[in-house]
């Protein structure tokens, strides 16, 4: 399975322990990309190489780039980054979590070179960091519109892999569902994939076939989108890592975006000053690393609500995981106004209350 984190509290404690050695400052850099997809595989990858490109017209000819895509994880990854070091690159940025292994793995052999893995829990190595985004904020202004425009009080979410920021984005859409429309329910299919257009396609058909009128999708593809489309109801999905604009005003309501461009231009600029440390970053929307799209499609109270809730997140005034919260099974999680710390969310693994099934092992 590729990207994404599964970091426990007692793991990310571990982690901040470590701190980069002293580095010497650099004239010219040249930083490397590696790219589970392909750079218009209009979602994930897409919004990678969005921002490469918005680190390119920062840095101009201070920076070299490079990229390689549709690397598969595993040892195919571990060949390529191994070639990236070799051929000079300073800092190598490996964007899926599947290259977590590797990624250490290459990097004990090569102490001079920065790694930056997307998504992982490893810092096994001093020139290893981590960087991930609060993708569970824009799930929940997802779930809140679900909640208002549902007419089935039926909603739906294609998850790709059973770990920790799949189960959360899962928890958080319900959840602030919930809050809006007691009513709703929740389906959940699971395609164990995270870009396969047809089977993304094949769940957004079976939740559409059971009723559901909105769905969200944790996979990297426009394929839900599209089979929502074809369907020619009033069904709704959201863009899911970059904008899908070609799916406005509907069925695509809003999106998350992904936007890693500030993070790359931050840690390629420590390399040159000689600062880079090994660090576990996780921004959201405060820090523009998750963003969320135009809403178009909605009513005016709707909109406004939305707009309401991502302004909140930004400010800090609202968590998505705000008590009282049970878990499934109905025991306690956060009591009344408690928040969610942030080593339960990294190592989620259960539901809360009010979703039926059970997550795969």
């Amino acid at each position: 399975m590729k990207r994404r984190h599964l970091l426990a509290s007692a793991a990310l404690g571990l982690g901040l322990a470590f701190g980069g050695a002293a580095n010497a400052q650099m004239d010219s850099v040249k930083a490397c990309f590696v790219y589970v997809g392909t750079i218009g595989d209009g979602g994930w990858t897409q919004a990678h190489h969005a921002s490469v490109t918005k680190a390119q017209e920062h840095f101009g000819d201070k920076v070299q780039f490079q990229w390689q895509e549709s690397v598969p994880e595993g040892a195919d990854s571990e060949r390529v980054l191994t070639q990236m070091a070799l051929g000079g690159c300073n800092i190598i940025f490996t964007t899926s979590f599947g290259y977590m292994d590797p990624t250490n793995a290459v990097a004990a052999k090569f102490p001079n070179v920065k790694f930056e893995h997307a998504t992982g829990f490893k810092r096994e190595h001093p020139n290893v960091g981590i960087y991930n985004a609060r993708f569970y904020e824009g799930r929940a202004i997802e779930g809140l519109i679900a909640g208002r425009m549902t007419k089935s009080n039926k909603i739906g979410y294609i998850a790709s892999f059973p770990i920790p920021e799949v189960i959360m984005g899962i928890n958080s859409y319900f959840h602030n569902a919930k809050k809006v429309n007691p009513d709703v329910e929740l389906s959940v299919v699971w395609a164990f994939t995270w870009l396969d257009p047809a089977k993304e396609a094949d769940a957004a058909k079976a939740l559409l076939d059971q009723g559901v009128d909105v769905i969200a999708a944790h996979t990297d593809s426009t394929a839900p989108l599209a089979e929502i489309a074809k369907s020619g109801g009033n069904a709704i999905g959201f863009g899911q890592a970059s904008d899908m604009e070609d799916y406005k005003p509907t069925p695509r309501v809003t999106s998350i975006i992904d936007d890693w461009s500030p993070y790359y231009i931050r840690q390629i600029q420590a390399v040159m000053d000689g600062t880079w440390v090994s660090e576990d970053t996780w921004d959201g929307i405060k820090d523009g690393t998750v963003g969320i799209g135009e809403f178009t499609g909605l009513p005016d109270e709707v909109k406004a609500e939305a707009e309401g809730m991502r302004d909140a997140i930004a400010a800090g005034t609202y968590h998505p995981f705000t008590g009282p919260i049970n878990k499934q099974d109905g025991s306690a999680w956060l009591a009344e106004g408690q928040t969610a710390p942030d080593g339960d969310l990294l190592g989620m693994g259960f539901y809360v209350e009010g979703i039926t099934g059970d997550i795969p092992k």
